[in-house]
């Protein structure tokens, strides 16, 4: 299956000696999925691969966000590789920093240093059918693979509102994505826009230095309970001399976690108890009556992503914070005007407006009808699996549309995609076949089992919009089963779904 010769070529694609360096596979992006990518398929025999990442150092997610308070929303012993358990977590939620170590340890053990690239951005990747390969254009030159796969995750592209007048701002601006560390906020009159995961953890953070904190808030979250707590040298101790107390932990993590499509999937009517903790919460937290109907939520829980916070209503109750609901109507040098009439006098802006939906990655993927991976996407979310996308050959991804989770762990969904990845990898290489693209027909019969089986969620008849779903409300991706079910369907390729040919 793999060619691991050199391609000759000639004109300005080619090397100064003419020469193409060819990879059996290329993977984009080095996070979780990328790392256990490489981990796995090198277990399995592929040796051929080379992993591209735009930034100079691995960790996707948690080498990019570094904004105060970045944590992980799901429990540490959960959030990481089920092949590479964690004894030593300082904390029930893993802060940035661990997290990245974690990685970085996992990396360095599995000896991955010389199958990363950094600084190796995909400016283009287009399938050349004549050839059945893919040219794949980095700031180092051409190359060419076999196949491709996206790990570029979900999470990688900043999202920013389009508010009139922004240009006018004098002041600093910044994204939560790309915060800048060299800005001090202490004693500035900072807005933040958008009330997101990324606003609820890094707000309690800024929130006693600044001089004031204006919240710009379009609805209001629901806030559950986070019980963050530090582990103890004992615990510690426990996990590293005895593994099953650790994989019992994270299973029952894991049962915790899934039932929360009980919500999503199930019967809205399994919410009420989940509302009553958030109120229960937001009561016990938010002293001002008045402040409390704001930030009380209008729509059913799940609707939209719930956030673990012990800190986030607190921070809000404080006398240098105000919360505002209505609408930017303008953006002055120093100031910003909201839909009432109100001016409110602004040094700094941060956003917490989260993600785009499509990765910037999608928009260089190029399949075999020439158009990108994008255009496919936003004319309707759409893949097989999450893992497959028809019209692009010898393509795989990871987290695609409907493979990931609204009520699971992303981790447990990549290590998923990643078997199934590695199986179909395993396959062709047995059958010694050269190309694997899924069928078109078992897409879309695919596709209308997810448009059903989402027509009665809370994401879609929840009362909001979100990230969920997308503009016309119809279902932008998540998988609208129990993950265990997932695990299940992706647990074998499904050769007879794929077109696989010599």
């Amino acid at each position: 299956m793999a060619r691991t010769h050199i391609l000759e070529e000639s004109g300005d694609q080619a090397s100064p000696a003419g020469r193409i360096e060819h990879k059996n596979i290329v993977i984009v992006g080095a996070g979780f999925a990328g790392i256990g990518l490489a981990i796995k398929l090198r277990e399995a025999g592929f040796d051929d691969l080379v992993i591209l990442e735009r930034a100079d150092d691995l960790g996707g997610t948690w080498q990019a966000n570094t904004y105060p308070g970045c944590a992980c929303d799901v429990p540490s012993h959960l959030y990481s590789y089920s092949f590479a358990p964690n004894p030593n977590w300082s904390r029930t939620y893993g802060k940035q920093q661990e997290i990245l170590e974690y990685l970085r340890s996992v990396a360095t053990e599995h000896d991955l240093a010389l199958q990363i690239r950094y600084g190796a951005e995909v400016l283009d990747a287009r399938w050349d059918d004549s050839q059945s390969i893919w040219r794949v254009e980095t700031p180092g030159g051409l190359l060419t693979a076999d196949f491709l796969i996206s790990a570029t995750g979900v999470f990688s592209d900043a999202k920013y509102p389009a508010l009139p007048g922004l240009e006018t701002f004098a002041g600093k601006t910044f994204h939560s994505l790309h915060w800048d560390h060299e800005h001090d906020v202490t004693g500035e009159r900072v807005a933040v826009i958008g009330t997101g995961a990324s606003a609820v953890q890094f707000v309690p953070e800024i929130q006693p230095k600044v001089g004031t904190l204006t919240l710009f808030q379009r609805s209001a979250p629901w806030i559950v309970p986070r019980m963050d707590r530090t582990t103890s040298a004992l615990e510690r101790t426990v996990l590293r001399r005895l593994p099953l107390v650790g994989k019992a932990i994270r299973g029952g993590y894991y049962t915790l976690i899934e039932g929360f499509g009980l919500i999503g999937f199930v019967d809205n009517r399994f919410r009420h108890p989940y509302e009553l903790l958030g109120k229960w919460q937001l009561r016990r937290q938010v002293r001002d009556p008045e402040l409390r109907e704001k930030l009380t939520p209008d729509y059913m829980i799940g609707c939209k992503r719930a956030i673990f916070s012990d800190a986030y209503l607190p921070a809000l109750d404080q006398d240098n914070v105000e919360v505002v609901t209505a609408a930017i109507a303008r953006v002055r040098p120093h100031s910003i005007v909201t839909s009432d009439g109100t001016e409110h006098q602004i040094d700094t802006i941060i956003y917490g407006t989260g993600f785009e939906s499509v990765p910037g990655a999608f928009e260089r993927f190029v399949g075999r009808d020439g158009r990108t991976a994008a255009e496919v996407y936003e004319k309707r979310p759409q893949s097989y699996l999450g893992a497959a996308l028809a019209g692009f050959p010898n393509f795989f991804c990871t987290l695609g549309p409907f493979g990931a989770a609204g009520n699971q762990s992303a981790i447990f969904m990549i290590e998923s995609q990643i078997a199934y990845i590695v199986d179909a990898l395993k396959t062709m290489r047995s059958r010694g076949a050269q190309r694997v693209e899924v069928r078109p027909e078992v897409q879309e019969a695919f596709l209308e089992e997810m448009a059903e089986r989402s027509r009665s969620t809370v994401w879609l008849t929840g009362g909001c919009q979100s990230y969920y779903t997308t503009a016309d409300g119809h279902n932008a991706g998540l998988y609208p089963n129990w993950s265990f079910e997932y695990r299940r369907r992706t647990s074998r390729f499904d050769a007879e779904s794929y077109e696989v040919s010599a």
